[in-house]
């Protein structure tokens, strides 16, 4: 369910973005209505960036009518581009909804393949000392009923591709306003955005803050997060279980970062998906709370292989718990060796200064001379 495959098109929504509109005129009836057009740009490093916008027409019922409107757009990188178009409006152009264009792809359940090498289904992999089945030790990690393996790779690595695009933006952007960006991903619960409402609560006054918040429906956490003070925008990925670049843009074209300032960006709760897409940040941060199993790590290994950082959190519950801290971060290091750790609970405060270093440390690193 990701945008930059088209399979999530149309359920991602960002605060203040228009949805849909209807207008429906009688016979005599030419009121102002609006009116909303796709358009498509190509920034001078080859990036494409596809945006709607909308206007409001006072221009009767008239069949044949054309008008013109010109508009300024701001890529996130500060190019600007200004272009002017027509609209024609026929008989039938108002009164009725708008309807888009939709392309549906079907797999097949089969490919064209040469016998011994690529085939177009896929073999389940069994453990024979168990009888366990693991669907993931092929070249694409995973398996879909009807399509091979180098088909899977194949598609991975066009998903990837655009959203790298997407993101390579978004980094030059960070880099060009000495923004320290970060990623931060966890499963659902582990509380995260109680540890981010406490560090935005403890770090204000010290440096320029904003926040993206990233999950699939409600505004619940960015009303947590406005509450403090700091500016935060609301990105609902419907059924998508991931951010990616192209929501980021987005989001930040619309929130706005201040020069030589911290950007969070909290992502969809999901211990899977966000581990693959690079937003544009400076560091993948990841939060997992002592009330999670301790072998979340390597049952997770490609989460903890993404992050540079590590919180363990609420280990005020520690006491009350049979959590092993020192076998988890084993776990975690046994994937990546070079994982960093910190212990913190946002409730007693017990690491956060530890936390906020790490924080300043890496802004101090991203932030432009003289900003």
């Amino acid at each position: 369910m990701c945008t930059v495959c088209g399979c999530g098109e149309g359920e991602t929504r960002i605060e203040a973005q228009p949805h849909s509109h209807e207008h429906g005129h009688g016979p005599g009836q030419h009121s102002h209505h609006l009116h909303s057009h796709e358009h498509e740009h190509t920034l001078p490093d080859g990036t494409v960036i596809r945006h709607s916008h909308s206007h409001t027409d006072d221009h009767g019922d008239v069949p044949g009518t054309h008008h013109s409107h010109e508009h300024t757009h701001t890529a996130p990188d500060g190019t600007t581009l200004r272009h002017a178009h027509d609209h024609g409006h026929g008989e039938s152009d108002h009164g009725h909804g708008h309807h888009g264009h939709h392309h549906h792809h079907h797999a097949h359940g089969h490919d064209h393949h040469d016998h011994g090498h690529d085939h177009g289904h896929d073999h389940d992999h069994h453990d024979h000392g168990s009888g366990d089945i693991h669907v993931g030790l092929g070249p694409a990690g995973t398996q879909v009923a009807g399509m091979s393996q180098t088909r899977l790779v194949q598609i991975e690595q066009d998903i990837l591709a655009k959203n790298d695009s997407f993101a390579a933006v978004n980094r030059q952007l960070f880099a060009a306003k000495g923004v320290f960006t970060v990623n931060l991903m966890s499963s659902p619960g582990s509380g995260k955005t109680t540890l981010l409402t406490r560090t935005l609560t403890d770090l204000t006054g010290r440096h320029p803050m904003a926040v993206i918040e990233g999950d699939q429906q409600t505004s619940f956490d960015a009303d947590r997060i406005r509450a403090t003070g700091i500016p935060a925008i609301q990105v609902n990925t419907g059924k998508g279980c991931h951010l990616d670049a192209q929501m980021v843009t987005q989001a930040v074209g619309r929130l706005g970062v201040a020069d030589n300032s911290l950007l969070f960006i909290e992502n969809v709760g999901n211990l899977v998906c966000p581990a693959g897409f690079d937003l544009g940040e400076a560091h993948k941060v990841v939060v997992l709370s002592v009330t999670e199993g301790e072998d979340k790590p390597l049952k997770y290994p490609a989460m903890f292989a993404a992050a540079d950082l590590l919180l363990v959190n609420k280990v005020d519950l520690l006491p009350h718990l049979s959590f092993d801290v020192d076998r988890m971060i084993a776990f975690a290091r046994q994937v990546k060796p070079s994982l960093q750790v910190i212990r913190v609970s946002a409730t007693t405060g017990e690491g956060m200064e530890d936390w906020y270093g790490w924080l300043a440390a890496g802004l101090a690193r991203a932030a432009r001379p003289g900003g």
